[in-house]
C-alpha cells in the first residue's frame, strides 16, 4: 500500500480555487483553512514513491521534480514553520519561538530560509557578479545558526569576542554529491565486513583499509569479549563512513535532507514522523513525502562533479608540492569506486548501506559525469579521505560537544570558486585557510608556511585549477 496516495487523491479532490480543505486523521494535509486564491507553494500534484519507482517518468522527470523541491518557497499551507512553542524544549525544531513574535521566521536558531536554493545558489565567487548556480555554495550572511542558547553580541563578558554556544556552519555545495555518497558507501560495506574478519580471528589486530584509506585497526578482544574500539581513526565506532554534514554527522543526502527540513523550514517528513501525523502541531501532516525526498535525493546526487582546468606548468608544480608537504595525506586526490552506478535505499540502512534500494543512478552515462577508471569502477576526483579529523583549537567550536575541533576533511574539488573557507567561513583566502589548520593538520600546515613565496604560489595556483561546474543541473 502506498501510504501517499490517499493523501494526494483527497488534495486533488478538494484543491480548487476558493476551496476550504479540512484533511483530517491518516489522510494529513492541510487542518486550517486554506484562503480564497491561495495554495501551498508545492500545490496538488505532488510526486510519491510509487511514481518514482514505477517506472513511468524518465531520470529527467524525476530531476525536475527534484529541483521543484529544492527551489520551492515553501509557506505555512506546505507546512512551513513550527507549531506552539514546547516550553520544556525551545531549541529542537518542531516548539521553537519566533524572532520578536513574527510568527514565521526565528533565523538564530533555523527557520531561516524558505527554499534550499536560498543558501547553495552560488556557483563561483571567484567573479563579480557571482555565477549562479544551483546546489552551490552559500556566502556569509546564509550561515546557518544551530542551537544556540546564548549570543554576546556586545561581549559583555569581556572577551575580546562575541561568545556563542552554537554551531555556524556555511553551506557547502551539492555538486559531485552522488560519486562521494558512492564512495562512502563503498567503504562502509568494506568496514562492516572486517568485522566479520575480526570475529574469526579473535585478539588479532584487523586493518581497516578501504579505498586506499585506513581507519586504524579493529580487534576482537576474546578475554572481555567485546571489540577495542581504541585503535579506530577518524570515523564513529560503529565503523560507518558519513560525508555529509561539517562535523561527518550523514551517511547520506538524504540523511541531511531530513534533519535540514526540519532544522530550516520547520517541514517535517513524513519519514520521520510518520504518515498522517502533524509531528509539530502546526496544523498541517505530511509536509514532505518519501517521494518528494526520494525526487530531491535523485536530483542532488545527479548534479555535475567539479572538474580541473587543463594543466599548465605551474599547476603541475603546486600539485607535485600539495603532496609534498603533506596536505594530500588528508585531502586525498581521488577515491575509486567499484561501482558506477548509485544505489539509492529507502528505507536506508546505515550499516548495510545498499540493502533497499528503490533507484539506480548512473554516475557516468548521466549528468553526474564521472570518469571511468581504466581498471574499473570510476574516479571520485574529491581531495578528501572522508575521515573525520581533530583540528585544534583555532577552529574549536563552542557547541559544548566533545566533537567541538573535529571536522571532516572538507572536499577541495571545486575550491577555486566556493571562497569563503573552512566550516564557518571565517577565512577569505585560500592562505589565511591554510594557515588555521592545527591538531592533525599543524604538520603540513607549517610546512606550507615554511615554502619559499615561488613554491606557496605554485600551490595556490594548482587550488585554484579545481573549479565548480558552470551548469550542474544540465539544463534542466
Amino acid at each position: 500500500m502506498d501510504l501517499e496516495s490517499p493523501l494526494l487523491t483527497i488534495m486533488t479532490a478538494l484543491h480548487t480555487p476558493g476551496a476550504v480543505a479540512l484533511l483530517l486523521g491518516l489522510t494529513g494535509a492541510l487542518s486550517a483553512q486554506t484562503p480564497p486564491g491561495e495554495q501551498p507553494a508545492l500545490g496538488s500534484n505532488r510526486i510519491t514513491q510509487a511514481d518514482i519507482t514505477g517506472g513511468g517518468l524518465t531520470v529527467d522527470e524525476v530531476r525536475a521534480a527534484g529541483q521543484k523541491i529544492f527551489s520551492t518557497p515553501f509557506n505555512k499551507l506546505d507546512g512551513y514553520g513550527d507549531g506552539p512553542v514546547n516550553p520544556s524544549d525551545t531549541t529542537s525544531p518542531g516548539g521553537r519561538p519566533t524572532l520578536q513574535n513574527n510568527g514565521t521566521f526565528l533565523r538564530i536558531n533555523g527557520l531561516d530560509a524558505q527554499t534550499c536554493m536560498e543558501c547553495h545558489a552560488v556557483g563561483s565567487n571567484a567573479v563579480a557578479p557571482f555565477r549562479f548556480a544551483v546546489g552551490g555554495v552559500g556566502g556569509a550572511n546564509t550561515n546557518a545558526m544551530f542551537m544556540p542558547r546564548e549570543i554576546d553580541v556586545d561581549d559583555e563578558a569581556g572577551n575580546g569576542f562575541a561568545g556563542y554556544d552554537g554551531r555556524f556552519i556555511n553551506p557547502p555545495f551539492l555538486f559531485g554529491s552522488g560519486g562521494v555518497e558512492l564512495a562512502a558507501k563503498e567503504m562502509t560495506e568494506d568496514l562492516q565486513r572486517y568485522k566479520l574478519v575480526a570475529l574469526s580471528q579473535p585478539d588479532t589486530p584487523i586493518t581497516l583499509l578501504t579505498h586506499g584509506v585506513s581507519f586504524g585497526t579493529l580487534r576482537w578482544d576474546s578475554g572481555s569479549l567485546d571489540w577495542d574500539l581504541t585503535q579506530i581513526e577518524g570515523i564513529e565506532e560503529d565503523l560507518v563512513v558519513r560525508p555529509f554534514g561539517r562535523k561527518g554527522e550523514f551517511p547520506t543526502v538524504r540523511a541531511f535532507d531530513v534533519g535540514a527540513f526540519q532544522f530550516h523550514f520547520g517541514m517535517q517528513p513524513v519519514e520521520a514522523v510518520g504518515p498522517g501525523n502533524d509531528g509539530d502541531n502546526d496544523g498541517v501532516a505530511d509536509e514532505i513525502l518519501i517521494g518528494e525526498l526520494s525526487a530531491l535525493q535523485i536530483f542532488n546526487a545527479t548534479l555535475r562533479r567539479p572538474q580541473a582546468d587543463p594543466p599548465t606548468p605551474d599547476v603541475l608544480a603546486g600539485e607535485q608540492t600539495f603532496g609534498a608537504v603533506g596536505c594530500a595525506e588528508c585531502h586525498t586526490p581521488e577515491i575509486r569506486t567499484r561501482r558506477t552506478t548509485l544505489p539509492l535505499t529507502f528505507p536506508e540502512n546505515e550499516r548495510r548501506p545498499f540493502v533497499n534500494a528503490y533507484y539506480q543512478i548512473d554516475l557516468v552515462g548521466g549528468n553526474a559525469g564521472f570518469d571511468l577508471h581504466p581498471s574499473g569502477g570510476m574516479v571520485v576526483p574529491l581531495y578528501s579521505d572522508l575521515k573525520i579529523h581533530s583540528m585544534g583549537p583555532e577552529l574549536e567550536e563552542s557547541f559544548g560537544s566533545p566533537r567541538d575541533g573535529d571536522f571532516v576533511t572538507a572536499r577541495l574539488w571545486g575550491i577555486a570558486d566556493t571562497a569563503p573557507y573552512l566550516h564557518d567561513g571565517r577565512a577569505t583566502t585560500l592562505t589565511e585557510a591554510i594557515l588555521l589548520h592545527g591538531g592533525e593538520g599543524q604538520t603540513a600546515r607549517d610546512a606550507f608556511d615554511a615554502l619559499p613565496d615561488t613554491d606557496k604560489i605554485d600551490l595556490l595556483t594548482f587550488l585554484r585549477s579545481l573549479r565548480t561546474p558552470v551548469d550542474p543541473t544540465g539544463g534542466l
